[in-house]
């Protein structure tokens, strides 16, 4: 469940975006179409890997158990 405080947020968040004025950003500079697409690029390749480094460290591990050098006396074939 969403807590009431967040679903506030997102209700006073168009009211917000209208109280904006177009170009009411000081100092920013237009962004080139090869810095968008590098930007973009960039952001693929990084989340691609944060995604592997999560399924390898996440992956089950294949070890071999250490009761497999012990004889048991009721299980044939053990030793």
């Amino acid at each position: 469940m969403v807590p009431p405080g967040d679903i506030l947020l997102l209700l006073l968040l168009p009211v917000a975006a209208a109280q904006m004025t177009p170009g009411s950003c000081s100092g920013c500079g237009p962004l080139s179409l090869p810095l968008l697409a590098g930007l973009l690029a960039a952001d693929a390749v990084l989340s691609l890997l944060i995604v592997a480094v999560v399924c390898v460290c996440t992956r089950p591990r294949d070890r071999p158990t250490q009761e497999d050098g012990k004889v048991y006396i009721n299980m044939p074939g053990r030793g």
